[in-house]
């Protein structure tokens, strides 16, 4: 038996950060941010605050800032996704902004395939199309706003009335794959990628590196851009379920320990089961079967796996076992699309 997951997050807050710097979101355009720069905004590390720091602009803060607004009208910021997705959920985040927050924001999207101009981030109406109407915010916290929407989308327009800071603008969802086109390729890539659609539905500690960073775009850039335990005091070991972006067939797996020199895990397995669509609570209770042995692992190093794979159909979810605890920062799961 597992152990019981930790789950303290909101349904939508456990999908991926569309709009993160981390996977390539960008701030591209508007109207005023004199007092914080935009790219602020999807930065993927939580705000911070710093008493006592001032620029020539006034106070410094980590988060995108108008100026006070003296004219009809309000503020908004375009950002491009990083990910093409369907939005299950925003967090607009004002910590810090204690009197100085925007009242309301609204949220419209857009789906294109080029770039957007400075006349198209500034239209009003079409190509936009309005996925949040005006909210009311609260200041120095998060704002989680459930979205939904039926549609990819890859540019959202953050909205704010009529001006203020914002510290962070979370934009979650599911990235939306082309997955006829890949299997057509019949090419390897990495299923359990956040690029590729992969999430980690949960793990039970997390107590210094969310398990999410393992599946997270290029090798981490220090142990906390990685999933890292508690030290064990008990029996068992540590686990994390993730689901693939779709079903596939394994044929070579990737597991880092990057960073993690005296506090790697001694060993690690792997379990598969194939239950498209499962949710964490379903994927615990799945008839899981070993994909990986148990091997032995080496301090900051990248080890690959291939011929020690056992022989196995189609999987959906990959549950990685580490023993007895420790830091893992990337996890690979090299295959091909399962045919439908």
């Amino acid at each position: 038996m597992t152990e019981a997951a930790n789950l303290s997050t909101h349904d939508f807050t456990a999908l991926a950060d569309l709009a993160s710097a981390r996977v390539g979101g960008r701030a591209l355009a508007t109207t005023d941010d004199f007092f914080a720069p935009m790219s602020a905004l999807i930065k993927a590390g939580p705000p911070v605050f710093i008493p006592g720091k001032y620029t020539s602009r006034g106070k410094w803060m980590d988060g995108w800032e108008s100026r006070r607004r003296r004219t009809p009208g309000h503020d908004w910021c375009v950002v491009a996704l990083g990910m093409r997705g369907l939005i299950r959920g925003v967090n607009v985040d004002t910590s810090f902004y204690t009197g100085n927050y925007p009242s309301e924001c609204s949220i419209d999207a857009l789906d294109v395939k080029g770039a957007v101009t400075k006349k198209m981030a500034a239209a009003t109406g079409s190509p936009w199309v309005t996925i949040l109407n005006r909210t009311a915010l609260k200041g120095d916290q998060s704002n989680l706003i459930a979205i939904d929407s039926a549609q990819p989308w890859t540019h959202v327009r953050l909205n704010i009335f009529p001006d203020g800071g914002v510290a962070r603008l979370r934009v979650y969802g599911a990235a939306a794959v082309d997955w006829t086109r890949i299997a057509r390729a019949k090419r390897p890539i990495d299923l359990a990628s956040i690029l590729n659609g992969g999430l980690v539905l949960g793990a039970n500690d997390v107590h210094y590196g969310a398990p999410g960073n393992m599946i997270m775009p290029g090798r981490a850039r220090d142990m906390s851009d990685g999933w890292e335990t508690r030290r064990r005091r008990g029996p068992g070991h540590d686990w994390a379920i993730v689901r693939l972006g779709t079903p596939g067939l394994v044929r070579k797996i990737e597991i880092d320990t990057n960073h993690f020199k005296g506090n790697y895990p001694g060993s690690a397995s792997i379990d598969a089961c194939f239950e498209p669509g499962a949710d964490l609570m379903q994927a615990e209770h799945a008839s899981w079967t070993p994909l990986l042995p148990r091997m032995t692992l080496r301090a900051h190093h990248r080890h690959f796996f291939a011929k020690e794979l056992a022989k196995h159909g189609p999987v959906s979810h990959m549950r990685l076992n580490i023993y007895p605890d420790g830091g893992i920062s990337r996890l690979r799961v090299y295959g091909t699309v399962a045919q439908a």
